[in-house]
């Protein structure tokens, strides 16, 4: 079954969704009532997107290239395994079920913000000296 593309409301362009670098739940807290609701993350190159469910059309994106920063926030969301993605507009919240997990999510975004940014060069695969090792966090900076 496949899932159907992001269309961008502002724009009207689709995203294809298939071919994920990264994908599964996890639980994102609402822009408006603050409430959380879990929703399924599919990161693909330089886009976060989120929908309802696993098949159903991404309803929600973050565009990573515009991230200033992803980190662990357990004390910041008040939540186990939470997560901070903050663009210069925005800053987002979610919770992964495991440590495991959150430590996925992080790496995986992190290295799309590096990627997206000026500092990476696709002849070597090798980031900027100034890059984090562990992939825990991007380091902030890289836009």
């Amino acid at each position: 079954m496949q899932r159907p593309p992001f269309v961008d409301p502002a724009t009207g362009r689709q995203y294809d969704t298939s071919n994920a670098n990264l994908e599964g739940w996890l639980t994102k807290q609402s822009m408006w009532l603050k409430d959380w609701r879990r929703r399924y993350f599919i990161l693909k190159g330089s886009k976060l997107f989120f929908a309802r469910g696993e098949f159903s059309a991404p309803h929600g994106m973050i565009d990573l290239s515009t991230c200033m920063t992803v980190k662990s926030a357990e004390l910041k969301a008040g939540k186990k395994n939470a997560i901070e993605v903050s663009t210069k507009e925005q800053t987002f919240y979610m919770f992964a079920d495991t440590e495991k997990e959150k430590d996925e999510w992080i790496g995986a975004i992190g290295k799309s913000i590096v990627q997206s940014s000026g500092t990476f060069t696709k002849d070597d695969g090798k980031e900027d000296d100034d890059a984090s090792d562990d992939g825990s966090e991007a380091p902030e900076g890289y836009r």
